[in-house]
């Protein structure tokens, strides 16, 4: 399946684990909707690990468990649709899953069959317990091909963990999207790492098979079961949320959406957030300029330059209608000074000879701004939190 915009929607794992069962998932596809989940653009309800039996059946077929799934999967699809929604499955490339459940290799096509009679719309494929002597690449097109011959239109969700070099491999698997970076915890250090890393994968970006940067630990509050933490705070949780939209990762909440704080629900349902990272156009993010630990000059305009931010990372990105998406995402542990929010508007394409300069609409507070002469100075940003805008570009 071709899908223009990262995929959208909610994740057992981060905070259920194995402890899931048909009430849950169907409890949780009504609040899709009543919440207004399904509105702000949340259309998938997945099922992750653990939901079925230890053993195939007598035709080598996957077995969803009795107890904790009494109507079988074919139901919680027929339900999950009729609230007007998409019904997600979870498989892995190995001989077992993650949790030690049976796996699709050797079985990709009969497994993409059962998943296609069941009316599964998306799967999530794991790397666990992989074969040694396959590689990646053709685990990962064993399952793309028989997901493209099994009669349903199925989203391809790669979790290799951006093991084996997928980023040089997975747009020919079929894949929509790709894991690029290990498991996430509900912490501001796993947060931060990811965004660290991952800022070398932009370039990788792009419509049809999308950079997953790990599903969304907004709201879990220290409750999941993803290592038990403290949480993050508000500030934390609003950049996790914030880089993700900017880096244009599908948008997988993984926290018990049953019970969802007016925090959590102003942060993932930010109509601002979401509309950047669902731009139809998908021009990848660049940096405007980023800080770095051990900063180096080079003999070039005296540039700061390498491998991975340390303080502060300040993004761009174009979108469809003309306007720009500029992200401040503060990474340290004090607060940004004036010159670490100042830059040119030259920086994004806007010279101050063009006749034209920048508003910028903050998508939290709706504070607005004007370059001056060719300068924008944003707001001072508090240790790890960030300021999003939506620059437009208008005459003098």
């Amino acid at each position: 399946m071709v899908k223009t915009t990262p995929a959208m929607g909610w994740n057992t794992w981060n905070t259920f684990t194995g402890d899931i069962n048909e009430e849950l998932v169907l409890r949780s596809a009504d609040v899709m909707v009543e919440s207004g989940l399904k509105d702000a653009g949340y259309e998938y309800i997945v099922i992750d690990d653990c939901w079925s039996l230890h053993e195939r059946d007598e035709n080598g077929r996957l077995q969803a468990d009795p107890e904790k799934f009494p109507h079988g999967m074919k139901y919680i699809a027929d339900y999950i649709h009729s609230k007007g929604l998409k019904f997600g499955m979870y498989s892995c490339a190995g001989s077992i899953t993650c949790a030690s459940y049976p796996a699709s290799y050797e079985h990709e096509f009969v497994d993409a069959k059962t998943f296609a009679e069941w009316g599964v719309d998306y799967l999530k494929y794991d790397y666990c317990f992989h074969s040694i002597g396959n590689p990646g690449h053709l685990l990962y097109k064993r399952m793309g091909i028989a997901l493209a011959n099994s009669g349903r239109d199925i989203l391809f969700s790669a979790c290799s963990w951006g093991a084996d070099d997928t980023r040089v491999w997975i747009k020919e698997t079929g894949a929509n999207s790709w894991r690029s970076t290990g498991d996430i915890f509900d912490k501001w250090e796993s947060v931060k790492d990811i965004i660290k890393y991952q800022t070398k994968y932009m370039e990788y970006n792009g419509q049809g098979c999308f950079n997953d940067i790990d599903m969304l630990i907004v709201g879990m509050n220290g409750n999941g079961n993803i290592g038990k933490t403290n949480g993050c705070s508000y500030g934390e949780y609003f950049t996790h949320f914030a880089f993700w939209c900017m880096f244009g990762s599908p948008l997988m909440l993984g926290n018990d959406i049953r019970s969802m704080s007016e925090e959590t629900r102003k942060i993932v349902m930010n109509k601002d957030l979401i509309r950047i990272n669902q731009d139809k156009k998908y021009c990848q993010p660049f940096f405007i300029r980023k800080m770095e630990k051990n900063m180096k000059r080079t003999n070039d305009n005296d540039v700061y330059y390498a491998n991975y931010p340390d303080s502060d990372v300040l993004l761009a990105r174009y979108l469809d209608d003309g306007k720009i998406a500029i992200g401040m995402f503060n990474l340290g542990d004090s607060a940004t000074n004036k010159w670490q929010g100042t830059f040119l508007t030259e920086s994004v394409g806007v010279p101050e000879s063009s006749g034209k300069k920048l508003c910028l609409t903050d998508v939290e507070t709706g504070e607005v701004i004007t370059s001056s002469n060719g300068v924008v100075e944003l707001r001072n940003v508090e240790p790890h939190c960030s300021a999003v805008y939506i620059a437009e570009v208008i005459d003098k």
